[in-house]
């Protein structure tokens, strides 16, 4: 099944969105002991590595543009696959470092 790049990226834009809604105001010692939010967050990086490794099957030249995008879809794969050795600093540090330059670079994909 072809996917449409497009939508995917709209994919990544909310869940960027959504990462960053559910940890404003949320330090991370509350991130941490909060189960509900390091899921929520979890769940999210899920479907970004998901629809940025669909992109990538559809027309990786589109990747270009996105910052490590080869290291965000193998944070898909720890997730999901080393769900038992995920570090909560890592994430945490992903989510202030990485999360709003990726919002940056995808809404500039999308306002082409």
């Amino acid at each position: 099944m072809k996917h449409d790049p497009k939508v995917c990226f709209i994919d990544v834009l909310n869940a960027c969105q959504q990462i960053l809604d559910f940890t404003k105001s949320v330090s991370f010692e509350e991130y941490r002991s909060n189960d509900l939010i390091t899921s929520a967050v979890e769940r999210k990086f899920e479907i970004i590595g998901e629809a940025l490794n669909r992109v990538r099957k559809t027309d990786p030249s589109l990747l270009e543009i996105i910052t490590d995008s080869e290291q965000i879809i193998g944070f898909r794969n720890v997730i999901i696959h080393g769900y038992d050795a995920i570090s909560d600093r890592i994430v945490w540090d992903t989510v202030k470092e990485s999360i709003p330059l990726l919002l940056r670079e995808v809404s500039h994909i999308l306002s082409k």
